[in-house]
Formats: structure tokens, sequence, C-alpha cells
């Protein structure tokens, strides 16, 4: 028995918990695959979806929630297949996410989740999905002038991170989000109180936290016409405390610092490069200290330090491009070394 075909085995056997199982790559659906696996461990996702109650004339093989929702089940059901997500790439197609063209990870992803919105009916748990990965945040614009400061309270679904030249860490790339950067010049914004434009400072704070904090370090680049792919490394731990990471400055008045720690679950990884790449994801289940990597239909246990092997900044190499973190419960260790 081959060494691929004994690790479906092992990760498919009913006694071996927690069951974790590989996906077939269908056409180029390596990206959805590394989603459905953070999908799959990401708590209180599934029990949302369970709660929803169709109407008698919803269309299932188009309803991104149902074949979601099926596919989740079938992954942690009891009769391994080798493709409970072919439904859910099916409907993704037809809602032009194309199975046959090759994707961004992160694109696809808030794709999913305002596909969610639109065909889901209650509007309570339609404000659920949300807030289980909505980070609120002020938008501040500050007069240099006047110091009038117009404010403006809005939510992201995922932070986006811009990466430097040379080595980057996250929490200097958080750091750096949140700094506010002065507007000269041509960038003068428009002030009320003043009535004409004025060097300003913008800038952001933030509000509150959800209990899925979803983490995109932008890698991608567009220069001149081409999309390059940024390959610096990014070291990140697996526990993360993010008011203690944002200077006084980056926090609203009105956060409340309770429940601010978080344990890192998923890692979505891209390697190749822009125009040609692949998508595995690292694992972790949720009461569980052990890591696993799948790379689609291929499962196997690793360690932390395999996990870290994504930092990366080899050409080509296999980097993080998204990090998943879940609020963590008073139960919980502060470590997961795996």
């Amino acid at each position: 028995m081959s060494e691929r075909t004994l690790t479906r085995v092992l990760m498919n056997r009913r006694d071996y918990a927690p069951i974790i199982r590989g996906l077939w790559n269908s056409g180029l659906s390596c990206c959805v695959n590394a989603l459905l696996q953070s999908m799959f461990t990401t708590e209180g996702l599934l029990e949302i979806l369970d709660r929803w109650k169709p109407s008698g004339h919803c269309e299932e093989r188009n309803n991104v929630l149902l074949q979601l929702r099926k596919a989740l089940h079938t992954m942690g059901g009891e009769s391994p297949q080798p493709d409970p997500h072919r439904e859910f790439l099916d409907c993704l197609h037809r809602n032009s996410i194309h199975r046959t063209v090759q994707h961004d990870a992160h694109e696809v992803f808030l794709s999913i989740l305002n596909l969610l919105q639109q065909q889901m009916t209650s509007t309570q748990l339609k404000e659920e999905i949300l807030d289980l990965y909505k980070v609120n945040i002020e938008g501040h614009v500050r007069c240099l002038v006047c110091t009038f400061d117009h404010e403006i309270n809005s939510y992201l679904l995922s932070f986006p991170l811009a990466l430097r030249e040379g080595q980057n860490n996250l929490e200097a790339c958080m750091q750096s989000f949140f700094t506010f950067q002065e507007l000269t010049g041509e960038d003068e914004c428009y002030c009320e109180r003043c009535g004409k434009k004025q060097p300003s400072a913008q800038g952001f704070k933030l509000r509150s936290l959800p209990k899925i904090l979803c983490i995109h370090l932008k890698r991608f680049r567009h220069d001149g016409g081409f999309t390059r792919k940024l390959n610096r490394q990014v070291t990140f731990s697996d526990t993360l405390n993010v008011p203690n990471i944002l200077k006084p400055e980056h926090i609203s008045e009105v956060f409340q610092k309770d429940d601010s720690l978080y344990s890192l679950y998923a890692v979505v990884v891209h390697s190749g490069f822009a125009t040609c790449g692949h998508y595995t994801a690292f694992i972790r289940q949720p009461g569980e200290q052990s890591w696993y990597y799948a790379d689609d239909d291929v499962v196997r246990q690793v360690k932390w330090d395999d996990v870290q092997s994504s930092y990366s900044g080899r050409m080509g190499g296999g980097t993080a491009y998204m990090l998943l973190y879940r609020r963590q419960s008073t139960s919980e260790d502060q470590g997961f070394s795996g």
C-alpha cells in the first residue's frame, strides 16, 4: 500500500479522532478545498447553517448555503466519501465561481460569505453569520489645522494586512494597519469646519472583535499591468492578543478588552506564483492540539514546526495567505505547539 493511500485509510477510519478527510481536486478546486477544510473546523458556522429552514420554493442545487451545509455534514459523517463537496463545487460554478478557473482564496472566501447573505432569508441568521467574522472599526479623518475629527463606523470581515520588503511579523503588520497616515498636498481632505481641503490624518480604531478573526496577508501586488507574488517572510504566533499588540490610540473608547485572546486553528497556504499556484491548508480541530495538513485528498498529522514553515520567504514556496484565529475560551491552554 502506498504512503498516499495509507494516509487516506488512516484519516478515514471511524475510530480515528478527529476525522479530517481529504477532498479530491476537481478541475482547479484546490482553492475551495482549502477553504472548506478551514470552514469545517470553524466553530459555530455549521450550527448557524443548520438553524436555517428554507421555504418550499428554494432551489437547492443553486443555493450555496444548503450545499455548503451538506458538504460540511458529509465531511464529518461516518461514511467516507472521496468527493463530499462535488455538489458544492457545482453550485459555486453556477454562482459564477467557476471550477475551471484559478481563483484567489481570499476573494472566494468573501464571495461565499456574500452569497450566504444573499440567499439566506432569515435576517437574524444573516446577522449571526456576519457577527461570526465581523471586526467593527472606526474610520477617522482628522484635520491637522483645526483638529476637527470626522468619524465613520464600519466593519471588516477580514484584516487586509500589507507586507513590507524584507521580513515581516504579524504584530507589526497589524500595527501598521491602524497607524494614522498624514495626507498632504494632492491627498488633502475636505474639512467641514474649515470649509476647504486641509492637511489631514487618516486611520482606524478598533471597536470590537468577532469570535472568528480572519487575517488576509496581501501577497499579491499589481505593478504595471502585471500581478506578482510577494514571497516575504511573515512570522505569526499560535496565539494572538490584539489589544496587547495595538497602541492605546488605535483602540476605541467603546472597545471591551474581555475575551481578546485568540488561538490559531487554520492557515490557508499558497504555493507557486501569482499566475500559477496551488492552495493547501493547515488545520486544527476545536478542542484539539494536534495540527493536520490537507493537500487536496491527502491529509497527514504534522507539528507546529511544519505550520511555521509557511512563514516562507522562499521564491515559489508555500506561504501563509490567510490566518484564522478563534476566540479562546477560558478552558483552553495558552499555547498549542502540537
